[in-house]
Parts: C-alpha cells; sequence; structure tokens
C-alpha cells in the first residue's frame, strides 16, 4: 500500500481519536469561530446601538440578554435536532439564520425590534447552532482525550472574542454598526454553510444509542439522579456565568467610563478570550486526568480570585494585566459541564443534556449582562457589579465542592 492510499484510510476511518476525528476537530473549530461572532457583535457595538436608539446602558445591554437567553433555549432544540439529524443539518440552518438575522438587525428601527431579530435568529437559532451542538458531537470521536477535544472544541467562541471584537470595533468606527452587521451576516452565509458539507459523517459512537450503552460514569455514582445532577449543573452554571459576564459584558463599556476609551476594551476583550484559549485547551489535559468535576473546582475559585482584582484595581495597566488573568483563569469552566455530562449520563442523550447545561451558562450570561448594566445605572459604578459577581462566583463553588465530594466520597473520581 503506497503513503497516500495509507493517508487516505486514516482519514476513511471513522474510529475515535482517528486522523478524521481531529480533521472534524479542526472544522468545527473554525465554524465555532466564524459563528462565535453571534455572542460578541452586540457586545462590542453596544455604546454605537445605545446612542443610535437613545436609550439607558441596561436597556441597551437588554438586546445582550435576550440573546443569551435565546442562545440557552435553542441550545436544547438544536441539540435535539442535532442527536437525531446530525451536526452537519444544524450547523447548516444555524449559519443561514445568523446571515438572516444580522441583515434585519441592521435595519431595526428601535431597540425593541433589534432586541427580537438578535433573539430569535442570531440567538435561538444561529449562535445556539455554534456551540453545545458541536461540542456534544466532538465528544464522540473521543475517548481517551475527550476532555482535550472538547476543550478545543469549546475554545472556538473564544476565538471567536479574539477575531471578532477588533474587527466590528473598526468596522463601527469606519462605516457604522449597520454597515459592519450587514458585513457580518454576508460573512457568516458564505463561510458556515459551504463547509458543513464537509461533516455529514455520523460519530462512531452513534453505536451506544442502539444498543443502550451509557457514559463513562452514572449518576448514581454520585448518590443523586439524573434530573438532581442535571439541576445541579445547571444551577452552578447559571451561577459561574452570573460572575463572568461582569467583565466579558460590560469591559468596553466600563473603559470608556473610565476615560480610557472604547478602543482600549475591545483590546482588553480579545486579550481576555484570547488567554481563555490557553486556559480552554489547558484545562482540557487537566480534566484529562482529574476528571469534570475537580476542573470545575479549579476554575471556579481562580475566576473568582480575578473579580476580586478587578475590584481593587481599576488604572489602564491593571485592567489589562487582570483582563488577561480572568481569561487565563476562568477558561476551563464551561467546558467542564460538558465533560460532567459525558461522565455521568447516556452518549444517546448527549446532545439535549449539553445543550442544556449550556442553556443554564447562557441564562447565568444574560442574567449577569443586565444586571450588572442595571446595577451600573442605579449606582453610577461598576463596583457593585463586581462584588455581585463574587457573590454569585461563590454559590458555584459550593456546588462545585459538593459534588467533588461527592465523587471522592463513592470510592473514586469519574474518568473524562
Amino acid at each position: 500500500m503506497t503513503a497516500d492510499a495509507r493517508g487516505a484510510g486514516r482519514f476513511a476511518s471513522s474510529a475515535p481519536e482517528s486522523a478524521y476525528a481531529w480533521l472534524r476537530l479542526a472544522l468545527l473549530l473554525l465554524i465555532s469561530t466564524i459563528g462565535g461572532v453571534g455572542m460578541w457583535a452586540v457586545v462590542v457595538a453596544l455604546p454605537a446601538i445605545q446612542a443610535d436608539f437613545g436609550v439607558t446602558r441596561g436597556l441597551a445591554s437588554f438586546p445582550y440578554t435576550m440573546t443569551m437567553l435565546a442562545f440557552g433555549a435553542g441550545g436544547i432544540i438544536l441539540g435535539r435536532m442535532s442527536d437525531r439529524m446530525g451536526v452537519a443539518a444544524t450547523l447548516a440552518l444555524g449559519g443561514a439564520a445568523l446571515g438572516i438575522g444580522y441583515v434585519l438587525a441592521a435595519y431595526s428601527p428601535n431597540i425593541w425590534v433589534f432586541t427580537l431579530v438578535n433573539a430569535l435568529l442570531v440567538g435561538m437559532i444561529g449562535a445556539a447552532a455554534m456551540f453545545g451542538p458541536l461540542i456534544a458531537d466532538i465528544s464522540m470521536w473521543f475517548t481517551r482525550r475527550r476532555g482535550l477535544a472538547v476543550a478545543i472544541c469549546a475554545s472556538g467562541n473564544y476565538m471567536s472574542g479574539v477575531v471578532w471584537p477588533p474587527l466590528v470595533q473598526r468596522g463601527v468606527e469606519a462605516y457604522g454598526w449597520r454597515a459592519t452587521y450587514i458585513a457580518i451576516g454576508i460573512a457568516c452565509v458564505l463561510t458556515i454553510v459551504p463547509l458543513t458539507l464537509l461533516l455529514r459523517r455520523r460519530p462512531p459512537t452513534q453505536a451506544e444509542t442502539a444498543t443502550g450503552m451509557r457514559a463513562s460514569g452514572d449518576p448514581s455514582a454520585l448518590g443523586l439522579s439524573k434530573s438532581s445532577l442535571q439541576w445541579l449543573i445547571g444551577i452552578a452554571g447559571v451561577a459561574c456565568c452570573v460572575a463572568m459576564s461582569m467583565p466579558q459584558v460590560h469591559i468596553v463599556a466600563y473603559c470608556g467610563d473610565l476615560g480610557y476609551g472604547v478602543a482600549r476594551g475591545a483590546e482588553m476583550l480579545s486579550l481576555m478570550l484570547g488567554f481563555g484559549i490557553v486556559s480552554r485547551i489547558g484545562s482540557g489535559f487537566i480534566a484529562d486526568r482529574i476528571g469534570g468535576i475537580a476542573t470545575l473546582l479549579l476554575g471556579s475559585m481562580l475566576q473568582n480570585v480575578a473579580l476580586l482584582l478587578y475590584l481593587g484595581f481599576d488604572g489602564l495597566t491593571s485592567l489589562y494585566i487582570i483582563s488577561a488573568l480572568f481569561g487565563l483563569f476562568q477558561g476551563g469552566i464551561v467546558p467542564s459541564y460538558a465533560l460532567i455530562v459525558r461522565e455521568y449520563f447516556p452518549a444517546s442523550e448527549a446532545g439535549m443534556r449539553v445543550g442544556v447545561a449550556m442553556m443554564a451558562t447562557l441564562i447565568g450570561m444574560a442574567l449577569g449582562g443586565w444586571l450588572s448594566g442595571v446595577i451600573f445605572d442605579y449606582t453610577g459604578s461598576y463596583a457593585a457589579a463586581f462584588a455581585n459577581g463574587v457573590l454569585w462566583n461563590i454559590l458555584n463553588l459550593a456546588i462545585a465542592g459538593f459534588l467533588l465530594i461527592r465523587a471522592r466520597g463513592g470510592g473514586r473520581l469519574a474518568p473524562a
């Protein structure tokens, strides 16, 4: 057999950890990076949108809140769609929705129409297709390196946060937010939809669905029922992301209020998410060794440290450093929920249950983004908003600690 034939054979294989599995991971990462604009464009454009529509900071934050809530709800629906029809069809639908949504949002006459379009098209269908379903899909293509694969795939929305904010900021400054939105919509359709044609192969662990095989763990290993564990994951997801949303959603506006300019804030957001990529990939290596629950607890502890630093320092140099640390500390938290799902639930339920877990994190981002804006409107500063994030993060720490005690009390940590 020639070298070319052997290479073709490796890519033809649908086995876990195969060359095709790694190629698929690369494709999903690229699509997530492009489609992740649904999370970040409205954050960067927030000051311009507020000025255009003449609304308060809290109301200007409302489209982000509704988009994240719809993103979460859509994750469950599209997760079930991905379980039944495959991730390719789900992503094609999402790419088309992003394109249509951004073009329609650009023609919104007021904040309410803008919010509705963002929620239904950009959030519920577009952005939702680019996160949970991808993570659930790639988790079935890896066994020994599942933690690493999930972490890399989940890094797509952070890579998106590195790439898109500077581009959106320059577009808004040069052409206005409306023209920038139209360009984003066209770019999403022309890139995402064609790439989905390369993802039509079904996961190798699909056999688990037919045979009723379970994931590597079971909720009973924690002394919990399925519903109890899902609820705890959900509450933890809300709590950690209320805390996480304060810097991620408001850092641009925060820098503007401090007199540093929104461009500095966009740079800090990119820096934060760039280090978040490092954190997510690093957490994947860690999770393959200590499990998803312990990785969640570690990330939550470090995120709390960064939030406390934001409370103590607001100089320009300090904010750059703390933003980098925040990204480095918290990047592994959200992928940990997907790993816990795959450790303790059947593979046949992966898309739906990962979707529920991701919905909880997005509810947290939505709630936190809105609360921070409202707290700012009432207090005139972001200090109380950072303190609010610390309190929510303590709740996440308590749940993660409880689950880890349960896991160890059962005699082992579930393998990733």
